[in-house]
């Protein structure tokens, strides 16, 4: 198991194969979104996907490194004690670990194109129940990298 995530997560041999289930995942989470909010979020995803084709991908990898950084105390705080693994561990810190992510993700938003930043505006408000609900599998994902 790496002791940071920095080490298991970013190291080059494996950061293709990271990224790629990170992506992987956002798909899943998004296409598994019912009713009315899941069918704002899959049409503001898909209009993302439609400015920027490939546009997921490289925002999981230029923004590996500061997720990373942002996971890196509760991963720390993880191994300090015992627990049934990563993902409910992030799970039983819902406010917490959503918020950290989401700073990442704001910070990005600032920067980004108009129509990027209003795609992105559109979904933000319901982005924490989101986050939120794939705590368990983020953790489940990032740990299994991070003990390859």
């Amino acid at each position: 198991m790496a002791d940071t995530l920095k080490a298991g997560l970013l190291d080059p041999d494996r950061r293709g194969q990271v990224v790629a289930d990170l992506q992987a995942l956002v798909d899943q989470e998004v296409a598994g979104k019912g009713g009315l909010s899941g069918g704002i979020v899959k049409t503001g995803y898909a209009a993302i996907k439609k400015i920027k084709p490939g546009i997921v991908g490289r925002a999981v990898d230029s923004l590996l490194e500061e997720f990373v950084d942002a996971l890196e105390p509760h991963w720390a705080a993880y191994r300090a004690q015992p627990t049934p693994g990563f993902g409910a561990f992030l799970a039983g810190r819902p406010d917490e670990v959503s918020q950290a992510l989401l700073a990442v993700t704001d910070r990005r938003a600032e920067k980004a194109s108009a129509a990027t930043r209003s795609a992105y505006n559109r979904l933000r408000p319901k982005a924490q129940d989101n986050v939120v609900d794939a705590l368990p599998r983020l953790g489940d994902l990032i740990e299994r990298h991070a003990t390859a």
